[in-house]
């Protein structure tokens, strides 16, 4: 059963940057489209960002395109999430997702879920 792990998040100030972890236990990470999803307080669960198996296909929210890259390492069984730029509306619980079957990246049925990283923006 694979299971993640997020990390990375904490507080930073608006413009400031953080590196998200992801990292998969318990099956090869390369059977996994992978997701990056967030939810703030008080707001439906979005979809940031997500990566093809091999990592030859990735796409990005509107809210983070430019500020954002998603990418995968399979040998350490790690995905990751840079975030630059970031601000205050970008505050959310991040989550990385997992799942074998190809779905568009908006869709965010998946079928295993990590248990959230908090990220918080604010000066």
């Amino acid at each position: 059963q694979l299971q993640l792990v997020e990390s990375g998040g904490g507080l930073v100030q608006p413009g400031g940057s953080l590196r998200l972890s992801c990292a998969a236990s318990g099956s090869p990470l390369d059977y996994y489209a992978i997701g990056w999803i967030r939810q703030a307080p008080g707001k439906e669960r979005e979809g940031v960002s997500c990566i093809s198996r091999r990592g030859g296909s990735t796409m990005y929210a509107d809210s983070v395109k430019g500020r954002f890259t998603i990418s995968r390492d399979n040998a350490k069984n790690t995905v990751y999430l840079q975030m630059n730029s970031l601000k205050p509306e970008d505050t959310a619980v991040y989550y990385c997702a997992a799942r074998l079957t190809p779905r568009p990246c908006t869709t965010l049925i998946y079928d295993n879920w990590g248990q959230g990283t908090q990220v918080t923006v604010s000066s």
